[in-house]
């Protein structure tokens, strides 16, 4: 046997030596190769729980100065940003002016002058007539009363005379009151005729006392509504002031977030353009939602969060109203936390898991998980400190698998 294995060998060496060559590649072609990976020490160290979102600040008392009557409004001095005090006057307003007559109202606004001057003389004729009566009343009762002391009229014809004497006072009275409101009628005909010519360019008198506006707090001007003169309405938005030394932040999240956020809270400020976050706490959760659209074109329902500065005012005082900042709201921390990447969990049997890597192979374990940020989640059982986890696990990686550290 061993001499035909002799004599095979010097007629055929290269036959064999190639044969042993394939056999060998063949073996180490269907060996099992060890996977590449990244592992990951498991490792003690601070952990957060916090809700992100974008907010903005705004004045705490924020004051909207409206037109208090009908008129025309001054042209607005003031500026955005310019303070003001408690009581100053911030602007003025005039009545209205008259309407312009054209053609057609002017001549029927004379023809009510006239008409106004008439009726003041018919009724000033109809006094002297009744001034007349009561005086002939007087004398005719003066003459009687010595012929009914005589005995010549009896009592009923001196009494009707003393009766026409009040009736003629009375007449006479009405007269003189028909007088006035005659001269009154002829003055307001006036006064259309005048103060609604004097619109088209005359100047009938002294303009009109303007009614003054004043700010209601010492705070600056945060926004100029209107600034050049023109007709306002009772109501209508002039500017708004307010104090941006008292700021409030409020932040629109997720309902779903909303819920797990509390008043007393501790939330930070970031990305403000100062160096160092600032410091906040909830004041109030607002109990109604709204819906408005992301910036993927999908529905959410959101919620306002008011929060406060806790942090020193002379940190924020460059912050103005209006701002953005970002919002990181706590809702969890400790400092010594085991903790392994978020990426390194997957799903088995309705837990989690993580391979670990022991003498150069990957062992599945079954991990109790805490709390979790979306980077790193809190190992509560199942892996020890230090030990090396495998990060970004992929269907190669099995139970059991001999695995290579990633150079």
């Amino acid at each position: 046997m061993n001499m035909s294995l002799n004599l095979t060998w010097r007629k055929h060496p290269v036959i064999i030596i190639v044969s042993l060559l394939i056999v060998s590649l063949l073996i180490w072609g269907f060996w099992p190769q060890p996977v590449i990976i990244e592992t990951v020490a498991a490792k003690r160290a601070p952990l957060t729980i916090t809700i992100e979102e974008e907010g903005r600040t705004r004045v705490v008392d924020r004051y909207v100065i409206s037109a208090p009557v009908d008129g025309v409004a001054c042209r607005q001095q003031l500026e955005v940003g310019d303070t003001v005090k408690q009581g100053q006057v911030l602007l003025g307003i005039t009545p209205m002016e008259s309407q312009v007559l054209d053609p057609r109202s002017r001549a029927q606004a004379k023809a009510q002058v006239a008409a106004a001057e008439s009726a003041l003389h018919a009724a000033e004729q109809q006094a002297e007539a009744a001034e007349a009566a009561a005086e002939l009343a007087v004398i005719e009762h003066k003459r009687l009363k010595p012929l009914l002391e005589k005995g010549v009229i009896s009592s009923d014809a001196f009494d009707k005379a003393a009766t026409e004497v009040q009736t003629t006072a009375a007449a006479k009275r009405s007269a003189d009151y028909n007088v006035e409101v005659a001269r009154y009628e002829l003055q307001a005909a006036n006064s259309v005729l005048q103060y609604r010519t004097a619109s088209a360019g005359s100047n009938p008198g002294e303009p009109a006392e303007r009614i003054p506006v004043v700010s209601p707090i010492d705070g600056k001007v945060l926004k100029v509504v209107r600034e050049c003169e023109g007709p306002v309405r009772t109501g209508d938005s002039l500017l708004e002031v307010g104090d941006p030394g008292v700021l409030e932040v409020e932040v629109d999240v997720l309902s779903a977030d909303a819920v797990k956020i509390k008043p007393g809270m501790k939330v930070l400020f970031e990305r403000w353009g100062g160096e160092q976050p600032l410091e906040g706490v909830v004041r109030t959760i607002e109990p109604v939602g709204f819906t408005k659209i992301s910036a993927l074109g999908v529905e959410e329902q959101r919620v306002l969060v008011i929060s406060d500065f806790t942090s020193p005012a002379e940190q924020w005082q460059r912050v103005g109203d209006g701002y953005r900042v970002e919002a990181k709201f706590i809702l969890w921390h400790e400092d010594d936390v085991l903790q392994v990447p978020a990426s390194s969990l997957f799903r088995y049997q309705q837990g989690w898991a993580v391979f670990v890597v022991e003498n150069h192979h990957a062992k599945r374990r079954v991990v109790k998980v805490g709390q979790r940020n979306g980077l790193v989640a809190q190992i509560l059982e199942g892996v020890s400190e230090a030990e090396a986890v495998v990060n970004h696990p992929d269907d190669d990686v099995e139970d059991g698998r001999r695995v290579k550290q990633r150079i």
